[in-house]
């Protein structure tokens, strides 16, 4: 019996341990900073045109709405000095120009006066 136990263990541990090793898996280690380009075209390139042509469309309507803003203020001035000029050259007497809120003001009211 000890002569048939000492067989089976002599033949099955080399074979357990053969199956040990082929039943770890052993972790593929893969570098991955390589970057295939066909036809010079790459989804890195996508991405990055993309993120470009956001930013610009972004920019772009910032710009609109800056130049917008400034013609809204310039307009606004440039109708104070009409309006100034007139209420000045005005005919009634008790007409006068507020410079802080670019109107012309009746002195016993204090309401606006067309010029």
């Amino acid at each position: 019996m000890k002569s048939l136990q000492q067989r089976l263990t002599r033949t099955t541990l080399p074979l357990v341990l053969l199956a040990a090793l082929f039943s770890v898996q052993h972790s593929a280690m893969a570098r991955t900073d390589r970057l295939v380009i066909e036809n010079g075209d790459n989804s890195l390139s996508k991405e990055q045109a993309r993120q470009e042509k956001e930013q610009w469309d972004d920019t772009h309507r910032l710009r609109g709405k800056v130049n917008n803003r400034v013609e809204k203020e310039f307009d606004k001035v440039d109708r104070a000095f009409d309006t100034r000029d007139g209420c000045e050259k005005s005919l009634n007497v008790n007409a006068y120009w507020e410079p802080n809120t670019l109107r012309c003001l009746d002195r016993r009211t204090g309401r606006p006066v067309a010029p």
